[in-house]
């Protein structure tokens, strides 16, 4: 009976201990996977600090991001988040080039969407528009209401403009600014457009909305000029 009381008093404590380790190992589980670098955080911080004009800073935050989407393919060499935060970081840094080459090791592994938009832009910024275009057809296709769908527009707009396709430019501009009608920019490239097949009367709409949105633009203020005489 002594012996049964025994073991039994050495089975609470030991209990116990075990409950507590795991509980430690637990937390420093938790602990770690709570410290790991987020890209996409890191990502979306370099888009706030370019944006107030920190630009070395919003530099070294999307070199951070790209180097924890590196760590991530490491450890998943088919995880499209990790591709896609890459690429977009690349274009900020201006890496066109490379946001290339790394977008098209993504679509060996899958046809995400996101990818192939991002591969528009990168050659848009090449001045490579055949191909950029060839891109953006495919994103439009692909994802009628994805994210960044009415951006993708907008470049359509701008290559048909470089290219000196006027009418294809006015109805891809028209699109993006009915997605999204917020941006001065867009109004005012599609002002242009209309003002380049004497559309005046809707190249001063364009222009119009440009400067509501934009009381200071000086060149949709001219444009708006050229056209009312």
């Amino acid at each position: 009976m002594v012996e049964k009381r025994g073991k039994k008093g050495h089975s609470g404590p030991m209990k116990r201990i075990i409950t507590a380790l795991v509980v430690i190992v637990l937390a420093v589980g938790f602990a770690s996977a709570q410290e790991k670098p987020d890209a996409l955080k890191l990502y979306r911080n370099g888009r706030d600090l370019e944006a107030a004009g920190r630009t070395e800073d919003a530099a070294a935050a999307y070199r951070q991001s790209i180097e924890v989407c590196k760590q991530d393919l490491t450890d998943n060499p088919k995880n499209m988040d990790a591709y896609t935060i890459e690429t977009w970081a690349l274009v900020r840094l201006g890496k066109y080039q490379d946001a290339v080459d790394t977008c098209a090791e993504a679509l060996k592994v899958t046809n995400d969407y996101r990818v192939v938009e991002t591969m528009g832009e990168a050659y848009f910024y090449l001045r490579q528009y055949k191909e950029s275009l060839k891109q953006f057809e495919r994103y439009v296709d692909a994802a009628p209401k994805g994210e960044r769908i009415s951006t993708a527009y907008f470049f359509i707009g701008e290559i048909f403009r470089l290219n000196r396709e006027y009418n294809h430019a006015d109805i891809a501009y028209s699109t993006a600014v009915y997605l999204e009608p917020g941006l001065s920019l867009w109004w005012y490239r599609l002002g242009t457009v209309r003002e380049s097949v004497g559309d005046k009367t809707g190249a001063q709409t364009a222009y119009q909305r440009a400067l509501k949105l934009r009381p200071d633009y000086k060149d949709a203020n001219e444009g708006l000029n050229r056209v009312r005489t």
